[in-house]
């Protein structure tokens, strides 16, 4: 089995809104989050998902996926205190269900203009290496301080960004999650984790525009980006 596991637990401080949290912010009527979750729903490799959201915003979700006819969706679990929190409270709900060599894409739900393509190269990195993290070139070159200087640059053609999906086989993953939390330790997201245990981790280039939502800018960055798509389709310009 192939889950997706759709972490959208966060309030979206950044995005500087009071009404609504980011993942809830609507583009030409229909809310970021479902965007994401099209790309996972009209997957054929995906056979299940799991979105973990924002406890009080779980009613609305519902409601949301039965508007949009969502029918993969399994379980909708309440996220936790952080990032990583929240994706080991999805990881928990899949316990029952998942056998350690299923594959789990961990994702983000601000990150909408995932494809098809993408998903698919997750899945089979992951059959052949068991883990697969989805990375960007770096464009500007990246620099280490301590205090207020600069005591490297590392060489920009082996400079990367980390994105999603991150995914892996789901004992693998889950192995991890498990021990974090026992001993208390703290990941930005499943990469670093994985990095903090020494497991080998596999990449796969990111297609282009994989943006993650968490700022206006990122916001009205990702309305031109869709009309743009949504134009080419259209008139095929």
């Amino acid at each position: 089995m192939t889950t997706a596991l759709i972490f959208a637990g966060g309030t979206g401080i950044r995005m500087n809104t009071r009404a609504k949290p980011k993942q809830f912010l609507e583009l030409h009527g229909k809310p970021i989050i479902i965007y994401t979750l099209e790309h996972f729903e009209c997957h054929p490799e995906i056979d299940n998902i799991v979105v973990v959201c924002l406890d009080g915003w779980i009613p609305e979700l519902k409601h949301m996926l039965r508007r949009y006819a969502f029918e993969k969706v399994g379980q909708i679990v309440p996220g936790g205190d952080g990032g990583d929190r929240s994706i080991y409270n999805g990881l928990r709900a899949l316990e029952s269900i998942c056998a350690p060599n299923d594959i789990v894409l961990i994702h983000d739900g601000v990150r909408p203009l995932i494809n098809a393509e993408l998903i698919s190269a997750n899945i089979a990195k992951v059959k052949e290496c068991r883990t697969a993290i989805t990375v960007e070139a770096e464009t500007e070159s990246v620099v280490r301080i301590e205090g207020n200087h600069i005591v490297e640059i590392p060489p920009r053609a082996n400079m990367y960004t980390a994105k999603a999906p991150q995914s892996f086989r789901y004992g693998l993953i889950w192995d991890l999650y498990q021990r974090a939390k026992s001993e208390g330790i703290r990941a930005i997201d499943s990469a670093h984790l994985c990095s903090i245990y020494n497991v080998e981790l596999h990449t796969v280039i990111s297609t282009p525009n994989n943006m993650k939502i968490t700022s206006p800018a990122d916001f009205y960055t990702f309305r031109a980006l869709y009309e743009a798509m949504e134009n080419e389709q259209i008139i095929g310009i």
